[in-house]
């Protein structure tokens, strides 16, 4: 689907403008005149705006649902929604908001500003289609707020590892930029034969200051090509990485979070299983992951059980696989998908707090060991001076 920027004229003269979506032009405009307008002009113009967090948008839809239920109609609590969102969210709700009073429906509006998840646009859709508006915009807060947590938990446990590495490397740079230097001023004038250790650290010194600019330079050229591939190659890329042995596992774990808890609640709330399938590829977040549950897909379409296709491909873990079979047979699928969700995200927690754990110590051990090796060097060459 696609955003247009169109022009109308009403029945009575008028002229309309607004935004809808659509497949193509062609298609806009016959939405255009199925709501009994003439179109002038009709273009494509995908809306972006700028990113707003998942706890402002949890909030935004916190309070929709809550005017929903009461029975308040959408246009109107689009307004009232407007008071809790702020900067460019606030900017977008009122683009939705104009698009809800031209004819549009919710699930398009909010599409066509590029800023909400295809979870919360497929959650709204699936409302609109007569499972609850009021509860499916309650359950886009709630997935909005459990990513919110998993992304806050992931920040928080890597918050010390990258101190620790701005701290060491910046008491590193101080030591070989501005410390060792003076040394080497000092045993220069002395005239005598210093030790092996010591010649290497005051050559590596005179390296890093000389040319330490345009190492610099390209370790930055390196790291842009290197970018620019893996953006090019995504899926190659996040493939390789879900085969790192404790990486893999973490990124798996975590992917198969986000797209299980997508498919639960599409699911529950009357989703068909292609729509959700593909939707639930969009939101986990690693193409790698994102390329097998498009795989499922395929095997869902030919007739294939969404369980056995999701399982053929490997899209989940094990235990998501396992709850995903049971709830298939019970009936229980999106609330066991829900489960199988919470059940991967502590076991994405626990992986990375192993992997924490684990490179906590390895980086205090590699920064000690810069550090002796700076201070062995420069003492060996204070003993080996001759009166």
């Amino acid at each position: 689907m696609t955003a247009f920027r169109y022009e109308a004229a009403r029945s009575d003269g008028g002229m309309v403008r607004g935004l809808l979506e659509a497949a193509s032009e062609p298609a806009a405009a016959a939405v255009l005149s199925a709501r009994g307008l003439y179109p002038i002009l009709v273009e494509s113009s995908p809306v972006s705006v700028g990113r707003s967090s998942r706890r402002a948008q949890a909030t935004v839809f916190e309070s929709l649902a809550a005017f929903v239920d009461a029975g308040v109609p959408l246009e109107k609590a689009l307004e009232a929604s407007k008071r809790v969102a702020s900067g460019p969210l606030r900017d977008a709700l009122v683009r939705v908001a104009q698009r809800v009073r031209e004819g549009s429906s919710l699930g398009s509006a909010l599409a066509a500003e590029g800023c909400f998840s295809p979870v919360t646009v497929g959650l709204a859709r699936a409302g609109e289609r007569g499972v609850g508006l009021g509860a499916a915009l309650a359950q886009a807060a709630a997935q909005l707020e459990r990513e919110t947590e998993t992304e806050a938990r992931v920040r928080s446990a890597l918050t010390y590892p990258t101190l620790l590495a701005v701290v060491g490397s910046g008491a590193i740079a101080l030591i070989v930029v501005f410390v060792i230097p003076r040394f080497a001023v000092l045993l220069s004038d002395l005239g005598q034969t210093l030790p092996t250790a010591t010649r290497v650290l005051l050559t590596l010194s005179a390296g890093a200051r000389r040319y330490g600019l345009v190492f610099g330079a390209v370790a930055v050229a390196l790291g842009v090509v290197a970018a620019r591939a893996m953006g090019e190659h995504r899926a190659a890329w996040h493939g390789w990485l879900l085969r790192l042995p404790v990486v893999g596992a973490l990124r798996l774990a975590l992917a198969s979070a986000r797209a299980s808890r997508t498919l639960g609640a599409l699911l529950g709330s009357g989703t068909p299983a292609l729509a959700a399938l593909e939707i639930a590829r969009e939101a986990a977040g690693d193409a790698a992951v994102g390329t097998r549950i498009a795989a499922a897909r395929g095997r869902v379409a030919e007739g294939q059980g969404l369980t056995a296709a999701l399982e053929a491909t490997g899209a989940l873990t094990p235990s998501a696989l396992q709850l995903a079979a049971i709830g298939e047979g019970s009936g229980r699928l999106a609330a066991l998908l829900a489960k199988a969700a919470d059940l991967d995200d502590a076991e994405a927690e626990r992986r990375l707090k192993t992997l924490v754990s684990l490179l906590e110590p390895g980086m205090i051990l590699l920064f000690a060991g810069l550090v002796a090796f700076v201070a062995a060097a420069l003492l060996q060459a204070v003993y080996a001076l001759r009166p």
